[in-house]
């Protein structure tokens, strides 16, 4: 399938704001369903016991580069969209 004009422009748009909204903030704290699903994912049985028995929620730090990441790409396919030729009809 080829990428179209509004495919790369929405793409990039989602990307842009994306990389805002991980500018903006700075933690996210999980709740403790979701906190024990990560737990038991990432780290096995061991760490679901230690898990079910304290009730703490996992804080998750994103990186301050990931932001800025995300929104150089999405300048760069915004940009790229705007260059190409429109939809004929």
């Amino acid at each position: 399938m080829i990428a179209k004009r509004q495919h790369l422009l929405l793409a990039g748009l989602l990307l842009f704001f994306a990389g805002v909204q991980f500018r903006m903030v700075q933690s996210v704290t999980l709740s403790e369903r979701s906190s024990r699903f990560v737990a038991a994912e990432m780290g096995g049985q061991a760490q679901q016991v230690m898990w079910e028995t304290v009730p703490v929620r996992k804080v998750i730090v994103p990186p301050r580069w990931l932001g800025l990441a995300l929104m150089s790409v999405g300048a760069v396919l915004t940009v790229k969209s705007m260059a190409m030729k429109g939809a004929a009809g």
